[in-house]
């Protein structure tokens, strides 16, 4: 067998699809993997993999407490574990792998999946962000390899820490569906334009409020809102106070096999970030690559990384502005010019081409082929 890396991540994994991509790519190099991450209270079963994973139960889930209780805990398994290579993905657990790193005398692989001190939840914490930028600032010129997720926010960390940076975006592998599933099947109306908002984290901030408000300027269409989020309830509500719950279909979060064909069944599909943070500008998040991979086009914000592949593709509108009436025209324009559909469609499928895990995962396999 190969050598030895230990990956550290702070989610419970089952749901990490770049770290999982990220160890299935290592595992066909022939290194070993063990995979770090938590468990917590609501964790589902982890699911079978090729490699070990390891979930630590800590006592505490969030705040200060649980980012201690998780470094300390991270910092003592690396030191008296033996592995050839360290690899930390994002800033909350680098501390101990660069603190190991140079006692243990390993290279250090870093994965920052984001521009962690511009986080949502850290831009209104001027004390916590302070904290988390001086280990930045500490830890980041220690790493001998770091990867990160869009050009732009490579090109920030290149401008402070003066070293090169890998793009490797977080893009969905190749798969063939083939068998996607009709929209009687799955109860969906035969003769309605469908338009579909999909996530994992619908929460505020991500235009859900003002596409839910648009549905009273599209009497002629249905919407999808598949996921969970902290503003779901709300959504619910507005759909029944202005009257379109019979035009507005709230599905849970499901298996991406399964959201799949809904996804493939829809005519549109959202991406309605603000821009409240330099995360939210930059970010590229999966349901762009669903409805590319479902070759759907897209209606979306101005998020200058999602706006640059809509671009250069032309898959979809980037629209002005995040209004009701906005969505709404930016809907009814596009349903109208079947021409331009079927033009993006055949813009689609090249993207879907392109766009693809198996070509991310090359800037991967140059950087780890050294170390085989």
């Amino acid at each position: 067998m190969g050598k030895k890396i230990i990956m550290t991540v702070s989610t419970d994994l089952v749901n990490d699809q770049r770290v999982k991509k990220v160890c299935d790519t290592l595992y066909k190099m022939n290194f070993r993997i063990t995979l770090i991450g938590r468990r917590l209270k609501n964790s589902p079963p982890m699911d079978k993999r090729p490699y070990t994973t390891k979930r630590l139960r800590l006592l505490f889930s969030k705040g200060k407490l649980f980012y201690a209780e998780m470094n300390i805990r991270l910092f003592c398994y690396l030191l008296f574990h033996r592995c050839d290579i360290l690899h930390a993905n994002d800033l909350d657990t680098l501390l101990p792998n660069v603190l190991t790193s140079r006692i243990k005398h390993r290279p250090l692989i870093y994965d920052s999946h984001e521009y962690f001190t511009e986080v949502a939840e850290l831009v209104n914490r001027p004390l916590v962000q302070r904290i988390w930028k001086r280990i930045e600032r500490y830890c980041i010129p220690k790493v001998d390899h770091m990867f990160t997720v869009c050009e732009s926010i490579a090109a920030l960390y290149q401008q402070e820490y003066h070293k090169p940076i890998h793009v490797m975006r977080n893009i969905p592998p190749r798969q063939a569906f083939t068998d996607v599933r009709s929209r009687s099947e799955l109860q969906l109306p035969e003769n309605k334009p469908i338009l579909i908002l999909q996530g994992t984290g619908i929460n505020i901030h991500r235009g859900s409020e003002e596409l839910v408000e648009a549905m009273q300027y599209l009497p002629q269409a249905l919407l999808l809102i598949v996921g969970t989020g902290d503003v779901i309830p709300i959504l619910k509500q507005m759909s029944k106070d202005q009257g379109t719950t019979d035009r507005i279909i709230f599905l849970p979060r499901m298996p991406f096999n399964e959201l799949y064909h809904y996804t493939a069944n829809a005519d549109i599909g959202f991406s309605l970030d603000k821009n409240i943070s330099i995360n939210h500008l930059y970010a590229l998040p999966n349901k762009l690559f669903d409805f590319i991979r479902a070759e759907i086009p897209v209606i979306a914000s101005p998020m200058i990384e999602i706006a640059n592949i809509i671009h250069h593709y032309n898959i979809g509108v980037v629209i002005d502005n995040i209004e009701a009436r906005t969505i709404a025209d930016a809907v009814n324009a596009l349903l109208a010019d079947q021409a331009k559909i079927k033009e993006m469609k055949q813009n689609l499928h090249i993207a879907s081409e392109e766009l693809c895990w198996e070509n991310e995962a090359e800037t991967l396999q140059k950087v780890y082929e050294q170390y085989r």
